[in-house]
């Protein structure tokens, strides 16, 4: 079982190194109908196994052939990563969307919806409450 610190260090590795070969490795069509990024790599503790978090930006039929050409690819990201990375055993590699970015646009969204649709505050009652203080002070 593989210290913390290399379980981490070998995660920014393997995301480093896949980021590339989307870039510039990764031949197949449909991953390119998608703007691709890798946001996260969760390592096993033994090292074995490699979860790959990747956001797509594009359409929803764009998302759907995007991870249809990672995941034929997850051949070639492997044997990279191995010819890339020195690991006793290359892990397996298994890519899943990433929709942390669209929920929190729509959590933003949401928020400023209800922002707009809630009463401005009465600002007389607090305009009051300050001509009280400052006839406390002035005495």
């Amino acid at each position: 079982m593989a210290t913390n610190r290399r379980v981490s260090r070998v995660a920014e590795l393997i995301k480093r190194e896949v980021s590339q070969m989307l870039l510039n490795g990764i031949k197949d069509d449909r991953v390119g109908t998608g703007m691709v990024s890798v946001t996260d790599v969760d390592v096993s503790g033994d090292l074995q196994h490699a979860k790959i978090y990747v956001s797509i930006y594009g359409t929803d039929e764009a998302k759907v052939e995007t991870m249809a050409g990672l995941k034929s690819a997850t051949g070639y990201v492997r044997s990279e990563l191995g010819a890339r990375v020195r690991l006793r055993r290359t892990p397996e590699v298994l890519f899943l969307e990433d929709r942390s970015i669209e929920r929190g646009n729509k959590v933003l969204a949401l928020l400023n919806q209800l922002n707009h649709e809630r009463p401005p505050e009465n600002l007389v009652a607090v305009e009051d409450s300050t001509d009280e203080n400052d006839d406390e002070f002035s005495e």
